[in-house]
């Protein structure tokens, strides 16, 4: 790995807060000349783009935002969506039991009103949200996404002495409170990015099963190049999936050209899938990952161009 990779998984993990995220930002700037601030939407998101989104053939882009530190792993099963949704309702079933008990507790203390069910849902709610959101900031985010920003990091310095202006790199703010500074990207630069290819790494250290989910124009203009470009080895095997094939709820979902990718473990049962991440357990770091992608994104580069 590069110095830049290795400093910024040493001492760049957490980038949460607004003051967090600035001083990050001026780290970039230092290391990588040219990186600028697009800033704007709401709320307020500063994305970091490398290159020229309107001009650029692909566009590469990671999350760089990192979220609060939960008491239980975002369990993620992109191919078992029946195991997800049950998770993720499980997720939510203490929230519903504090609300029941926050409505119960009013009603034996005399305030019983006729809203009181609703007061008690929308504080634990409140609750939820702020803990989701608002929460501290989780210290270890190796996976959950600096390894998509060390990805292109990588990317970048391996593509250096490549013919200029065919890529651009995206560092989106806001992903983990709802892809807002992917929107805000797509909404500026909205007639460059209808048809444009853009490729999307979120959680990519941490499994030796790669996912790459395209959506359905993506698949038609860049599915046979990313099968021919990342191909399984010994020890990493790869898996293409269409829009209807997996769910993974990242940036790439708010362009109509986008692909996901994201490595996974293997269970035998529930398949793909992936956990620690929002813990302090999200500690992973297989830098074979690293590797596998610049060597896989380069080689995509040479076969998409010749389309």
């Amino acid at each position: 790995m590069t110095e830049l990779s290795r400093e910024i998984l040493r001492d760049w993990q957490v980038r949460k807060t607004k003051a967090q995220k600035l001083r990050f930002i001026e780290f970039m700037q230092g290391r990588l000349p040219g990186l600028r601030v697009e800033e704007g939407g709401t709320p307020r998101c500063r994305n970091l783009v490398l290159g020229d989104p309107e001009s650029a053939e692909v566009v590469f882009t990671a999350h760089y935002d990192t979220c609060a530190r939960l008491p239980f792993p975002n369990f993620i099963t992109p191919k078992n969506i029946v195991f997800y949704l049950l998770y993720q309702l499980l997720i939510l079933l203490p929230f519903f039991v504090l609300a029941g008990l926050l409505a119960f507790l009013t009603i034996r203390l005399g305030f019983y009103a006729p809203g009181a069910m609703m007061l008690s849902f929308v504080l634990a709610m409140g609750l939820m949200l702020w803990m989701f959101v608002f929460g501290p900031a989780n210290p270890h985010t190796v996976n959950d996404n600096t390894s998509g920003v060390v990805t292109l990091c990588e990317l970048i310095g391996a593509l250096s002495e490549e013919e200029p202006g065919r890529c651009a790199f995206v560092f989106f703010d806001h992903e983990e409170s709802g892809l807002f500074g992917s929107a805000y990207f797509a909404s500026r630069h909205k007639k460059a990015m209808k048809d444009k290819l853009l490729i999307n790494f979120d959680c990519v250290s941490d499994g030796d099963h790669f996912l790459f989910i395209q959506s359905g124009k993506a698949k038609k203009r860049a599915g046979a190049a990313l099968a021919g470009a990342f191909v399984d080895t010994a020890d990493k095997q790869v898996h293409l999936a269409g829009p209807l094939g997996a769910f993974y709820p990242s940036d790439q979902a708010n362009f109509r050209c986008g692909v996901g990718v994201a490595a996974l473990n293997r269970h035998p049962v529930l398949g793909l899938y992936m956990t620690r991440i929002h813990t302090a357990k999200d500690t992973v770091c297989d830098e074979r990952n690293f590797a596998f992608l610049v060597e896989g994104a380069r080689r995509f580069l040479r076969l998409y161009e010749s389309d």
